[in-house]
């Protein structure tokens, strides 16, 4: 069985939350923390499609990156390279579980796929 991952942000209270329901649930997920280790564009579309969602449902709209770099008109592949460029840009917390993944917002969204 392969581990479970969280992208996490240790700043961020979603992030935070998930982590500890996953560490409740007696989970020790694998922790990528992404704005360190930001995932690459092939890793992003893996994740969307394990996610089920479009490129755009990845994005933080209400990011000051994606205002400032005008990202509202952008196509797919531009959205893919910003959110590299500007990893804040993606949702959070992603966990992913071989081949599903869930955004944790709310955190208990993430029971779904455990």
């Amino acid at each position: 069985m392969s581990a479970i991952q969280i992208l996490h942000n240790p700043r961020c209270s979603k992030s935070r939350q998930t982590l500890a329901l996953l560490e409740a649930q007696g989970i020790q997920p694998e922790i990528q923390l992404y704005l360190e280790q930001t995932p690459s564009v092939a890793e992003l579309q893996a994740i969307i499609a394990k996610l089920g969602i479009s490129v755009s449902e990845l994005v933080r709209s209400g990011e000051a990156d994606y205002k400032d770099n005008q990202l509202k008109n952008a196509d797919d592949k531009a959205l893919l390279e910003a959110m590299v460029k500007f990893p804040k840009l993606i949702q959070r917390p992603i966990v992913i579980n071989g081949d599903k993944a869930a955004i944790g917002r709310p955190p208990e969204s993430v029971l779904d796929i455990l």
